[in-house]
């Protein structure tokens, strides 16, 4: 069972997938990845749906990637006195340590004193997703005065945005670290990290996680744009988190730094992911508005490796519609002359690594003999990104003999992975190669093959053969 599309789906499991049937009928309408929000839900929820997600993988053959995405540190107000306020533009309103005090229309708790360790005059604070927004006149260790610049109605714990400065706070709270903990014990395969701001946060993580998982950096924050190149360098893969970065930036700067990320991405070899309110309307209707549909296409142009479904597959009314959806926008954008031409245009030179060169060389060897497939031998998926990152014309067979390989490889590009055996040598590899292609639907009979693997075999990072082999 393979699919025809290169870009990936990405789709989040929650109420509205609460049962085996419901997880696999998403799985069949195209998903490739499926998210665990530890936002929400119990850890018994969690290992129920990785139960289920494994025995579809088991019953269809085909590897299933898990995307764990922890919650990160949530920063919110306090509590009102006498219910929600409405505050004026330039009016002066209070935010301070106080936690004990209930609110008035005056003053309420802010009880983070990191926001206050990092404020200054002329900061802004965002409220309610940015719904209100407060412009620091004066501050301390222990408070904030502030005048309203966007006023609105405000009710108890309201998130709080902090988008001008760097915050001196871990990207992962306690919560974080028993969710990770108990997402490493089910063996998923990626972690995604919330709230990074620099490039210490992807390390702070990866000594826990360490080779287990990959980790995703999700880009949220303004301060993470001004590290990007480091984050991605850390990172396995990133998350473009585009409500997020809507907040804290104006949204009309929002579609340019998607482009910059995704390029920056294509460009290191690492997967990324565009996600948040690709098909929002889809959470309430059996149809996304055709803005949708242009958002989720222009991703696909830009060459990202998977979009994402939040709320739409996982608390929405038409969660397998939603799927079925963006499988046919994938599919339609790919079969558009101008997408190959796009993605062929947008190629970054590749980097002074014999993998980077074995990957330039299969995309022109596959383009120059019409191959219908590409094949990957490769134990830690090191091999399959460095041919994924060059878009080649074939779809890749990424094969490999670690089921944790297989399921991280469901996130990238253009890879149809497949569990394997070690093969012995060159002859065997061929051979396996190409009855691979076969069987798997991708070729036939007199077709061309082209293969990458490393000598010797099974060595992780080695990447320096290319072959071409006919499909007897």
């Amino acid at each position: 069972m393979h699919r025809t599309r290169k870009a990936k789906i990405v789709a989040t499991l929650g109420p509205a997938t609460p049962d085996l049937a419901s997880i696999r009928a998403l799985f069949d309408a195209g998903v490739d990845v499926f998210r665990l929000n530890f936002s929400h839900g119990s850890h018994d929820d969690h290992k129920a749906r990785v139960d289920w997600l494994r025995k579809i993988e088991r019953d269809s053959g085909r590897p299933v990637g898990i995307l764990l995405d922890l919650q990160g540190p949530k920063l919110r107000i306090g509590t009102f006195g006498a219910g929600p306020i409405t505050l004026a533009a330039g009016q002066t309103f209070q935010l301070d340590l106080r936690r004990d005090e209930p609110g008035d229309a005056h003053r309420v708790a802010l009880p983070h004193p990191e926001i206050f360790a990092a404020l200054k005059p002329g900061s802004h604070l965002l409220l309610d997703d940015g719904k209100i927004r407060l412009k620091v006149t004066q501050c301390d260790k222990a408070h904030a005065v502030t005048e309203v610049v966007t006023g609105g109605p405000l009710s108890d714990r309201k998130g709080v945005n902090v988008p001008d400065v760097v915050l001196s706070l871990s990207a992962m709270t306690e919560k974080d670290r028993a969710d990770l903990a108990f997402g490493l014990k089910l063996e998923v395969d990626w972690v995604a990290l919330s709230f990074v701001q620099r490039p210490e946060d992807i390390h702070e993580i990866r000594q826990i996680v360490q080779d287990r998982a990959g980790i995703v950096a999700k880009l949220e924050k303004p301060s993470a744009i001004a590290h990007l190149d480091d984050i991605v360098e850390a990172a396995d893969a990133v998350m473009v988190a585009r409500g997020d970065l809507g907040v804290e930036m104006p949204a009309e700067q929002v579609p340019s730094i998607q482009k910059r990320i995704v390029r920056q991405c294509r460009r290191r070899g690492r997967p990324v992911i565009v996600a948040t309110q690709m098909l929002d309307s889809m959470v309430a209707a059996p149809v996304p508005t055709r803005a949708e549909a242009s958002d989720v296409a222009t991703a696909i142009y830009d060459g990202a490796d998977a979009v994402m479904l939040s709320a739409e597959s996982a608390s929405g009314r038409y969660p397998v519609e939603a799927v079925a959806i963006m499988d046919r926008i994938i599919h339609q954008t790919e079969s558009d002359p101008y997408y190959r031409e796009a993605i062929d245009a947008s190629r970054t030179p590749p980097a002074n690594a014999s993998a980077d060169a074995i990957g330039r060389a299969l995309s022109a060897v596959t383009g120059i003999l019409s191959a219908q497939a590409t094949v990957a031998y490769t134990t830690t998926g090191h091999s399959a990104l460095h041919m994924a990152r060059e878009r080649p014309h074939a779809p890749i067979i990424g094969m490999t003999p670690r089921l944790a390989t297989a399921r991280k490889l469901g996130l990238v590009w253009g890879i149809h992975a497949l569990l394997t055996h070690d093969v012995a040598d060159v002859t065997e590899m061929t051979d396996f190669a190409c009855r691979a292609a076969k069987h798997e639907g991708f070729a036939n009979s007199g077709d061309t093959v082209v293969i990458t693997a490393g000598l010797p075999f099974g060595t992780p990072g080695a990447t320096n053969l290319l072959r071409i082999a006919t499909v007897e």
